[in-house]
Order: structure tokens, then C-alpha cells, then sequence
């Protein structure tokens, strides 16, 4: 009984939270979630959808019940990337799309490209207040499916592997983290996914990712600008929105099937 009173607790101050984060009531979320830590991809959404932007103190979001989709926009980094999985756990969400950004670590990617991550390198150190550092950092198997599905279908140029999920924003001109990097043989860089798969493993939250390779950062001339990262906006942002609400659809699909990885069917 206190176990039940303490869950109850947990949920209402829960939803309480992100009610206040977002400026939008719970009611208005959606079963279907869309995250990214731009709020330009909200705007999109939004505007495409012919629906109603609302930010509280920390997140941006809109919701579009025609599709059954919300999409957040939760600023950038790990704590903030928990939050969103610790908050977003209390409500019925059936799954969630990470649509992020990364720098790809390979001669052969291009800006422009895809990375689907089926792990992350957990350099971040917020995860670790999930699980011992032991514990691999791993995409949810039937998002993944989901995604991988989707950049098939549509003819996607799109690279799989491993990122490297790092607190440091500014480690380009630091020659000792960059080799800890390369050494890691990681194929990507970026903030958020190993403390969004930890998270969601812990909570069992049904969550995948799909990235977008912004910059090329061992290159050096191919670190990010405000120029280039306007010109990626406006080039691949409204491509990478849809794509995300592909995957949610097809999740759908594999969810009706009764498709290994679900966590509501293996609860």
C-alpha cells in the first residue's frame, strides 16, 4: 500500500512537472512522441500541422491530434535528455523518436547523411545514475527496426553504429579527447543518446533515434558554424521531422503485430 502511495505520488508531481516544463496540459500530449533538442523542428511541425506552439519553462512542444504525434523540443544536453524520459514515463506514450544531430567520425560520411545509433558509448556520466557503468547503453530493438525500416523504404543514404555520447560541447581543439575518441571507434559524436537509452531501458519506455550527421568535426574544416548549421536547417530539418513521423508510424505497425521489443508486451 505505501509502495501504491509512493507510485501515485511519483506520477502526479511527474505530470505536475511537465506540465509546468512545457505549458501545455497532459491531456493535450499525444500517444505518439517526438523529441529533439531543436526548437526549429517544433516550429515545423507546428506550421506544416496547422497547430498551436507552447513553451513552459524548459520545453517547447505541439501536439497534433490528427496524427496522434507530440513533439518536445527539450534544449540540448544529458540532464535534460533524463528529464524528458523521467517526466515522459508517467504517461501513456505507446513510443518516442529521438531526432537528434551529430558529428560523424568516418571519410566517407557526409553531411547531410544518417546515423541510426544501436548504442552509445556512455561518456556522459548522468546514466550512471540509472545503471553501474557496466550496463551498455542500447537502443530499443523494435524503434530501431522501425527506423532502419523507414531509411530502406525511402532510399536513404544512412550508416549504422555506435556514438559516442560526451557532456563536453567544445572538445574540438583538445588533441588528448580526440584520440580517447578515435580510440573508441566510435562512429559518431553527440550529447544525449546513451543517457536516452539508460533512461528508457530503466523506465521501460519504448524510445529509438534517429540522427542526422550536422558536421564532420575531425576534419579541419568541419567543425560547425552558425552558417552551416542555418544551411542544414534549412536543407534537411523538414526531412528529418517527417522521417521521425514515419518511424512512429511503422512502430505502430509493429506494435499491432506483436513485435519482439515492445516493452508494454514483455511487462
Amino acid at each position: 500500500m505505501a509502495m501504491m502511495r509512493l507510485m501515485s505520488h511519483a506520477r502526479d508531481v511527474a505530470q505536475s512537472s511537465l506540465e509546468r516544463y512545457s505549458g501545455s496540459q497532459v491531456k493535450e500530449f499525444q500517444k505518439q512522441l517526438l523529441i529533439t533538442n531543436f526548437p526549429q523542428y517544433v516550429d515545423y511541425f507546428a506550421k506544416s500541422r496547422g497547430v498551436e506552439v507552447k513553451e513552459g519553462s524548459a520545453f517547447k512542444v505541439a501536439h497534433c491530434p490528427k496524427e496522434g504525434i507530440s513533439i518536445l523540443d527539450f534544449k540540448i544536453g544529458s540532464p535534460a535528455a533524463a528529464l524528458v524520459v523521467d517526466l515522459a514515463s508517467y504517461l501513456p506514450f505507446e513510443a518516442a523518436v529521438f531526432l537528434g544531430m551529430c558529428g560523424g567520425l568516418r571519410r566517407r560520411y557526409k553531411i547531410g547523411d544518417y546515423l541510426m545509433p544501436v548504442a552509445a558509448i556512455r561518456g556522459e556520466g548522468t546514466s550512471n545514475a540509472y545503471f553501474p557503468k557496466e550496463v551498455p547503453a542500447l537502443a530499443n530493438f523494435l524503434m530501431q527496426r522501425a527506423v532502419a525500416h523507414v531509411l530502406e523504404a525511402e532510399k536513404k543514404t544512412h550508416h549504422i553504429g555506435i556514438t559516442y555520447t560526451t557532456n563536453r560541447r567544445f572538445w574540438e581543439f583538445d588533441e588528448g579527447f580526440k584520440k580517447e575518441l578515435m580510440d573508441s571507434r566510435a562512429q559518431a559524436i553527440e550529447m544525449e543518446c546513451a543517457t536516452l537509452f539508460i533512461a528508457s531501458y530503466k523506465c521501460k519506455f519504448s524510445l529509438g533515434a534517429l540522427l542526422l550527421i550536422s558536421d564532420l568535426p575531425l576534419n579541419s574544416d568541419g567543425v560547425k558554424t552558425k552558417e552551416s548549421a542555418q544551411q542544414l536547417f534549412e536543407k534537411h530539418m523538414a526531412e528529418h521531422v517527417e522521417l521521425g513521423i514515419k518511424v512512429l508510424a511503422r512502430t505502430k505497425e509493429l506494435v499491432a503485430r506483436h513485435s519482439k521489443g515492445d516493452y508494454k508486451e514483455t511487462s
